[in-house]
């Protein structure tokens, strides 16, 4: 959840005194690790789900601030616009009936903002990015009232010394725009995957984690339209990446010098490697004083939040106050329907445990190069990218899922204690979308093919099957 501050102005005196507390904190942080502060070793799920808010036109409706007033759920909380809100959910220990308990957990919570949302006029929708958003839309009176927001536009905006914000993606179609602020970065939504896992095995699933995202977003693309042009499968990514783009940070390589970004390599030994890195080359957006103890880490994970790796680790307390990490796995898009994703949900969890319990050399066997092209390839092309896999041969996306990838999902399931009935209906979602090739995204650029390119008819279609309840590969296209 986005943690709020107080200040949205800041002075040079108040970035060199967060830098201390962050440096102060990375190095206690180490300190903490190596004296086994990480005890937890417990594997648990848990999930964000980004969700727009529409009126009956499909056209963004940016009143959040009043939505969550009447649905009163701090587990319901806003996002960077007013017409975007964030569902989530207590994390769950992974054993039999995880995914079930996930799919409940996420279908009750969904069904009593829709409830809430029909009775002020307004519809609530999951969907990568949304193709009727005009770009009116996104403007600065559409920022929700939050002083985390104000500030983060505001010190993106100072450290590109006021130029604008430039975005250009080529796809089937190409688009070229700019904005005086980090709107655009609204017209982005994902479904985000949270894995707790012991520390001393940390390192080894982030790296895995890496090598997921491709079969995982190949198999899950929502995201092809944006402004009436047909772009990339996924073209979440390249424009949250251009949305808060500020330039090269000392240290970095041009390609990845991103806020968001997929990362410089596999990490080594520790994802303390990360925290060091953040402390090191990213400058802080937010340099707030914190009350809290020194012992939560507070600046640090103030200043991780506003670095947006694909897998971001994360440092957290449960409500003992033990200590632990965790992953976020943010590739995904929102949607198609509540079962595709608890569907991807059970793939990424399946896959990333049966490969960080291999005997593979990641660094070896798949260069982070292959990893990070694979990435990108599945963003731009989905199920038909060209993906690197361990065994150094070139798949098709969907070949690689259906051959390699969901029978390693499977043992990591099992490995996890789940029965084969939960295994089967879950990842039997991505195994018919693999074999169909009817991702989200695909059906959405067939059915406004079908439709004779009415942006509006094929968003209707759209809700009314994911209303349905139905998984993407069942969707009908045509008329």
């Amino acid at each position: 959840m986005g943690q709020e501050i107080t200040l949205t102005q800041f002075s040079e005196a108040d970035f060199q005194q967060f830098r201390d507390r962050l440096s102060a904190e990375t190095a206690s942080l180490r300190r903490f690790a190596a004296t086994g502060g990480f005890s937890d070793t417990r594997f648990i799920a848990g999930f964000e789900l980004e969700a727009w808010l529409l009126d009956h036109a499909g056209f963004p409706n940016p009143v959040n601030e009043a939505f969550l007033h009447k649905l009163n759920d701090p587990m319901v909380v806003p996002e960077l616009s007013r017409f975007n809100v964030e569902l989530n959910a207590p994390p769950v220990e992974i054993r039999a009936g995880v995914l079930a308990a996930m799919e409940e957990s996420l279908r009750t919570t969904w069904e009593r903002c829709q409830n809430v949302a029909h009775g002020m006029d307004t519809v609530l929708a999951m969907i990568g990015t949304l193709p009727t958003i005009r770009d009116a839309d996104l403007c600065l009176a559409n920022i929700s009232a939050m002083k985390r927001y104000d500030a983060l536009n505001a010190q993106i905006l100072q450290q590109r010394d006021g130029a604008p914000i430039r975005i250009d993606i080529q796809g089937q179609d190409h688009l070229q725009t700019h904005r005086p602020d980090v709107m655009l970065e609204a017209a982005t939504t994902s479904f985000q995957l949270h894995l707790q896992v012991p520390f001393n095995q940390a390192a080894r699933y982030y790296n895995a984690s890496l090598i997921t995202c491709a079969p995982l977003l190949a198999a899950s693309t929502n995201s092809p339209l944006l402004f009436g042009h047909r772009l990339w499968q996924e073209t979440r990514v390249p424009l949250f990446e251009q949305a808060v783009e500020l330039g090269g940070y000392a240290g970095l390589a041009e390609q990845t010098i991103r806020r968001v970004t997929f990362g410089r390599g596999y990490v080594s030994e520790s994802l303390l490697e990360l925290f060091e890195e953040n402390f090191e080359h990213y400058p802080a957006l937010l340099p707030v004083h914190l009350d809290e103890a020194p012992d939560d880490f507070p600046h640090l994970r103030l200043h991780n939040g506003a670095i947006w790796r694909w897998v971001r680790p994360l440092i957290g307390f449960d409500a003992a106050g033990l200590a632990h990490v965790r992953l976020e796995q943010r590739v995904l898009p929102s949607g198609p329907s509540l079962l595709d994703m608890v569907a991807n949900a059970a793939f990424y969890y399946g896959l990333v445990h049966a490969l960080a319990r291999s005997g593979e050399t990641f660094s070896r066997d798949l260069p982070f190069a292959a990893t990070h092209s694979n990435f990108y390839a599945a963003a731009r092309q989905g199920l038909e990218a060209e993906l690197m896999w361990l065994d150094g041969r070139s798949y098709a996306a969907h070949a690689l899922i259906l051959e390699i990838c969901l029978p390693l999902a499977r043992l990591g399931l099992q490995a996890f204690g789940l029965p084969d009935s939960e295994i089967e209906h879950y990842l039997g979602v991505v195994e018919a979308r693999a074999q169909s090739g009817q991702t989200g995204a695909q059906w959405q650029l067939q059915q406004l093919e079908a439709t004779n390119g009415d942006v509006h008819r094929m968003m209707s279609d759209y809700l009314e099957n994911q209303r349905s309840g139905s998984p993407v590969h069942e969707w009908r296209v045509g008329c």
